[in-house]
């Protein structure tokens, strides 16, 4: 190995997320339909003398590039359940593109990223159901990011459904750079057992199909998130009104929104209008991840 290797960290985005129990051991129980946008932070590899972390990027500051950060415990997990596969040592360099702390998946799709990395190193293919085993070691949404294209999430997240098929869609993504703690979110949920999604369309393949579903659903941490922040919801109904947005509501925890479109065109003006309104935010268009 003398060359250096990438491989992107998609953001992550709920389309819908039902919370549907809580377990006995606190964590809650979901129901989340998910898609990646392809808009990523990047991890590169090279050949070193020991496994290290650099990171570099747009938010890259002040995280720690220390043993617990994601990607570093992803790479021990993988050479403690593969040791042989990939012997050289690596150095890793996270470009950080995506903001912190913003419901777009962040540490746990870095830390997806390094596992197919590492899995792509080896002389043989890695069985997935393995690979998911590890992931969800790692993080409820590891195993999500790990497949990285359209999806079903349940359980704590572990239980990944992959979609054969899906509109051919794009987003708008906008992020006031507001952390959002997602503890301090679930501590003001109100309501912790909600009913699960409803069935899928199959096949899914129309826009106009996609949002007739998502209008039945909802994201249970989006009231909650507001509360904390409120500019998500002012955020959420401006994207509302764009032309031709099929949906607009927060990602995850927050503070991330998204406007869901079925036209490039409409959703890079829609991105264009919210640079002019809020200068100071993060701003990003780009289609959805197709699956395979």
């Amino acid at each position: 190995m003398t060359e250096a290797f990438v491989e992107t960290a998609p953001a992550k985005i709920n389309l819908a997320l039902h919370i549907a129990g809580r377990r006995p051991d606190g964590y809650h129980e979901l129901d989340s339909l998910v898609v990646f946008a392809d808009v990523a932070d990047e991890i590169e590899a090279f050949p070193a003398n020991e496994d290290k972390l650099s990171i570099s990027g747009p938010f890259g500051t002040g995280l720690t590039s220390g043993e617990g950060n994601l990607v570093l415990r992803a790479v021990a997990a993988f050479r403690a359940t593969w040791p042989d596969h990939v012997p050289a040592r690596l150095a890793f360099n996270l470009r950080k593109n995506l903001p912190v702390a913003a419901g777009l998946g962040g540490g746990s799709a870095d830390a997806a990223a390094v596992l197919r990395l590492m899995a792509s190193l080896g002389p043989a293919l890695l069985p997935e159901h393995e690979l998911m085993a590890v992931a969800a070691r790692l993080g409820a949404d590891v195993p999500m990011c790990l497949l990285s294209r359209p999806c079903r999430a349940q359980g704590v997240g572990e239980r990944v459904t992959a979609l054969s098929s899906f509109p051919q869609t794009h987003v708008v993504l906008v992020n006031p750079l507001v952390p959002v703690v997602t503890a301090d979110v679930f501590r003001r949920l109100q309501v912790h057992e909600n009913d699960g999604l409803p069935d899928l369309p199959e096949p899914l393949t129309r826009p106009a199909q996609l949002g007739i579903w998502l209008a039945e659903t909802r994201n249970d941490l989006e009231p909650p998130a507001i509360a904390m922040v409120p500019v998500i919801g002012a955020l959420r109904d401006t994207l509302a009104r764009a032309p031709g947005c099929v949906l607009a509501r927060m990602s995850g925890s927050g503070a991330t929104v998204f406007g869901l479109f079925g036209s490039s065109t409409q959703a890079h003006q829609a991105a264009h209008d919210l640079r002019e309104r809020w200068p100071g935010y993060w701003v990003a268009a780009a289609p959805v991840i197709q699956p395979d």
